[in-house]
């Protein structure tokens, strides 16, 4: 099995787009502990679906997937946090929050998809 390149893709730019973030928090916001949080689940996800790329068995496989899609979940609350404690905008928050949204929805339906399967 493999994840498509259009999520992998999704996920790689939504990663550069949370590395920028984490940039703009550290040096405008002198946030460091959240957005480091951030960082790490956010960047996550693609490495995770790189990983599933190069699975060696379909349970590898969906392993690496839920494990992305959770690394999402995770990245959603991180951000959701830094809206709610006023480090990051509202339209910000909503366009970062409306991406992972669309990934794990994605990432979601691949793993159903290989849980019905195996």
């Amino acid at each position: 099995m493999k994840a498509d390149n259009v999520t992998y893709t999704k996920a790689y730019n939504f990663a550069i787009r949370i590395v920028k973030a984490y940039q703009y928090l550290c040096q405008e916001k002198k946030e460091y502990v959240l957005s480091k949080q951030m960082l790490r689940s956010g960047t996550s996800i693609g490495a995770n679906i790189a990983e599933a790329n190069g699975a060696i068995s379909d349970a590898d496989f969906s392993n690496k997937i839920s494990l992305a899609y959770k690394e999402c979940l995770e990245t959603k609350y991180w951000i959701s946090l830094l809206k709610d404690t006023g480090f990051i905008s509202e339209k910000s928050f909503e366009s970062m929050h409306s991406d992972a949204d669309e990934i794990a929805k994605i990432l979601f339906l691949i793993l159903k998809k290989t849980r019905i399967q195996g």
